[in-house]
Parts: C-alpha cells; structure tokens; sequence
C-alpha cells in the first residue's frame, strides 16, 4: 500500500528530467519533495535503471592521468589542507565525509609512492655513486699534473 503522495505524471515527467542531470538520488528526492526511498522504488516502477542518475560517479574509466606523480610535498600539502578544512565549524556531513577520503587518500598515497621510490634502493646507488666520485678524485689527485 503507497505510503506518501501519489506520483502524477508531471513528477514522473519531472523524475526522468531530473535524472538526465545526473544529480544524486537526494538531491531529486528533495526537489520533489519525496523521498530518496520514493524516488528509488518510483524508478524501479518505472524501468529506469539507477546508473542512470549515478553516472557522474568517478569510475576507473574516467579518471585522467597525470603524466608524472604527484611528489610527497604536493600530497603533504593536500593533507594539511584538507585536515585545516575539517576545523571549520558547520561543515555538512558530505563535506566531512570527502574531506576524510583526502585524506585516508593522502595517508595511501603517500604509502604507495615510498614503496614505488624504494627509497632503500635510492640510498643503496647514492653510497655507491660517492663510493665511485671519491675513488675517481683519489686518482685525479694522484695523477701528477
């Protein structure tokens, strides 16, 4: 049995409109003054598929790559941002909520990038490359001029 309001054709009309924008099911839910629940089942009734509203979701497709890393100070910074943002009162729970996945993104990155740098492997070559300049300036001394 329906709980709320009926839908009339104007919503229904409304509903497939509102899901070519790609907003979120909240944010149409609230537009039509129904809920996220109601907007869901009225799709389901409908045949309306709910990728098609969540389209503007970031998936692995569409991400752009950058064409170099980004280095640990740039991740560092974003992380002090973001941290800084979090002490702003009043912040909405979307807000917090994406300001803590820069976060735990930061914290991975910086992890990932450490393993990818080997910085145990850039330490090893630099003792050899000092080893080889001081024997190398130990025999240009030597050489008599």
């Amino acid at each position: 049995m329906p709980k709320g309001k009926p839908w009339s054709t104007e919503d229904e009309k409304k509903l497939r409109e509102f899901l070519k924008t790609k907003d979120s099911l909240r944010v149409i839910a609230s537009k039509l003054g129904k809920s996220s629940e109601a907007i869901r089942q009225k799709m389901y009734d409908l045949g309306l598929k709910e990728e098609e509203q969540t389209k503007n979701m970031c998936s692995t497709s569409s991400l752009t790559l950058p064409k170099e890393l980004p280095s640990i100070e740039q991740i560092l910074k974003v992380l002090a941002a973001a941290l800084k943002a979090l002490e702003q009162p009043g912040l909405e729970q979307a807000d917090v909520l994406r300001l803590r996945s820069i976060i735990q993104g930061a914290k991975t990155y910086k992890d990932l990038f450490a393993d990818y740098v080997d910085y145990r492997g850039i330490e090893v070559e630099l003792v050899e490359v000092r080893q080889k300049y001081e024997a190398l300036a130990k025999k240009t001394q030597s050489v008599p001029s």
